[in-house]
């Protein structure tokens, strides 16, 4: 049976919108783990293709040509996880990585705007 790593922390909408009303601590934890992790843009472009891959999913060998060693893509790829951001699963000898669930509707709910009260 396939092995799934587990993300360091679950990722679920976390966050009302910003204009909503301030964060808790906790909230806000868990928005800055996300928005860090990709404020490097080897990780955004590594997140891009694993988000827009076809099936949803790619192999670190489809998504590793972005510039940099392989070891470095790993590396990118670790802290991607530890952020809740991918899920990876080893078949064989490669590694399959898909965005964890939910995490593209936390990251935008967190951006989005409420109608405002009249």
């Amino acid at each position: 049976m396939p092995k799934t790593s587990r993300p360091s922390a679950e990722v679920l909408p976390c966050c009302p919108p910003v204009t909503e009303r301030p964060m808790t601590v906790e909230e806000s934890e868990t928005a800055a783990r996300m928005f860090k992790a990709l404020g490097d843009p080897v990780r955004l472009r590594l997140f891009s293709a694993v988000a827009s891959h076809a099936g949803g999913e790619a192999c670190v060998c489809d998504i590793s040509d972005v510039g940099v060693s392989q070891p470095t893509v790993s590396h990118h790829l670790k802290k991607l996880k530890e952020a809740g951001l991918l899920l990876s699963e080893r078949r064989g000898t490669w590694v399959y990585y898909r965005v964890a669930p939910s995490v593209l509707a936390a990251m935008g709910q967190i951006l989005a705007t409420t109608p405002s009260a009249a």
